[in-house]
């Protein structure tokens, strides 16, 4: 199901339920119930569960197992600032401090009355108890155990009226019939606050999952402005506007921190679904590595049908104002398919397939345009009137008998000749792409290309 988490109103944006949804659509991701779409465990935006939280903040506070506090923030950062020390550099609002504030251990239960009553702004906080360990078993690190001097005493419902997080999501997991958590590794130390709540409401914890950080390629955190830096997105849909697929980041995104137990490397969502357990997720933590993003990516284009690659090539052709019919597009494809990293690419590896190339590769034209090479391709093009058909199996031996009978290396002759017709010196098979280009276009390129650079 999808449930959206929308609690804390301050960080609350616009379209973020949408984007949501169009990026899970996106990655081929359906779910069965949630918003819009209904279910049995609705309504699935917590601001609409806003009543049924509350119920269980009463039963913790009717229990003893969380407690009223009037602090403001100026009591908060006071408090912070006295109790900070070399040992204990980042105070917390805990058994020791608690008893220092304003709260329901320090007030009476008639002052407590009566500042709810007068509206004064309150929280509600989770009582941790001293001197103990909590402990939970996590399927990727094994037990995990918190000693309760560890933890704060968390917010459990805000001065707003709304839950935390923590609060929240404990109740929505249990009501929702949620059987396993699966989050990253930095929720592990909210863990035990949720073990608490779940022990102080009487329910069965789900099983617990923290997976490894995905770290920064060149070591430490993936932040977002490291991100940035690398140009790395952060967001699903900036990488459909990158030009990836779905399926091939879907693909990379699972083996990060995780394998088969295989050799096998490409799967499928089904086949992804079918391979997966939590059990061998690691837990070290795994670099984010563009290179095999695009390995992924290129297997993908490589091993797409066609004319599949053809509709999904149109709209940067479209974007980059190119015209080509189907039937042209598609035999572009079956030369440039394999040296496609992106779909996008073809715009630019294949550009010769659309239009004259109007420069050349200043390193190709130093390295292999030689002072006779206007004359030897100039000879070439008359050559071409001796074809019966202007076949890549036609022209490919004809070539190399002129260039045996001119006593000409290959090299200078078809290299110089893929500058002309292309632009580079790299790109398909150079008689498939001639015969693709036609007689008309490739003589008149050469033609173009001996005025050009002599």
């Amino acid at each position: 199901m999808l449930r959206i988490e929308d609690t804390d109103r301050e960080r609350y944006v616009a379209g973020a339920e949408q984007y949501i949804k169009d990026s899970l659509a996106w990655c081929g991701l359906s779910f069965d119930e949630g918003p819009d779409k209904g279910g049995e465990h609705g309504p699935y935006r917590q601001s609409e569960r806003k009543e049924l939280y509350h119920t269980y903040v009463q039963q913790l506070l009717d229990a003893g197992y969380a407690y009223y506090a009037f602090d403001s923030k100026e009591e908060l950062i006071a408090m912070r600032e006295r109790l900070t020390t070399k040992e204990n550099p980042s105070p917390k609002y805990d058994a020791e401090s608690r008893l220092s504030m304003n709260n329901s251990f320090t007030l009476t239960q008639e002052e407590v009355a009566s500042r709810i009553s007068r509206g004064d702004p309150y929280v509600v906080r989770l009582k941790v108890p001293e001197g103990e360990q909590v402990q939970f078993e996590d399927t990727v690190r094994g037990m995990v155990a918190f000693d309760t001097a560890q933890i704060d005493d968390q917010i459990l419902l805000k001065s707003d009226g709304m839950p935390t997080y923590h609060m929240a999501n404990v109740v929505d997991d249990h009501l929702m019939g949620i059987t396993h958590i699966i989050r990253g590794e930095e929720w592990l130390s909210s863990t035990p606050k949720h073990i608490l709540l779940y022990r102080y409401l009487e329910w069965e914890p789900p099983k617990m999952a923290h997976l490894p950080l995905i770290l920064s390629p060149t070591g430490g955190k993936l932040s977002k402005r490291k991100a940035d830096k690398m140009g790395i997105p952060i967001n699903v849909l900036e990488y459909r506007d990158a030009g990836y697929e779905p399926e091939p980041l879907v693909n990379f995104l699972a083996f990060l921190g995780w394998n088969p137990g295989t050799e096998q490397e490409i799967f499928t969502l089904d086949g992804l679904t079918t391979a997966f357990t939590v059990e061998r997720v690691g837990s070290a933590g795994v670099q984010f590595n563009t290179e095999k993003l695009n390995w992924y990516n290129q297997q993908f284009i490589k091993d797409l049908p066609v004319d599949k690659l053809v509709a999904r090539v149109r709209p940067y052709l479209k974007e980059a104002g190119i015209a080509a019919d189907d039937n042209y597009l598609a035999s572009v494809l079956e030369l440039m398919q394999e040296r496609l990293v992106l779909a996008k690419d073809l715009v630019g590896a294949g550009a010769f397939f659309f239009a004259d190339p109007d420069e050349y590769d200043a390193k190709g034209v130093k390295k292999r345009w030689k002072q006779d090479t206007g004359e030897i391709l100039s000879s070439y093009v008359s050559s071409l009137d001796k074809l019966d058909s202007f076949t890549a199996e036609q022209i490919d031996p004809a070539l190399k008998a002129f260039a045996e009978a001119g006593e000409i290396g290959l090299g200078k002759l078809m290299a110089p000749l893929r500058l002309a017709l292309c632009g580079v010196l790299q790109g398909p098979d150079l008689f498939k792409t001639m015969e693709l280009l036609g007689k008309d276009k490739v003589v008149s390129r050469i033609q173009k290309a001996i005025e050009v650079l002599g």
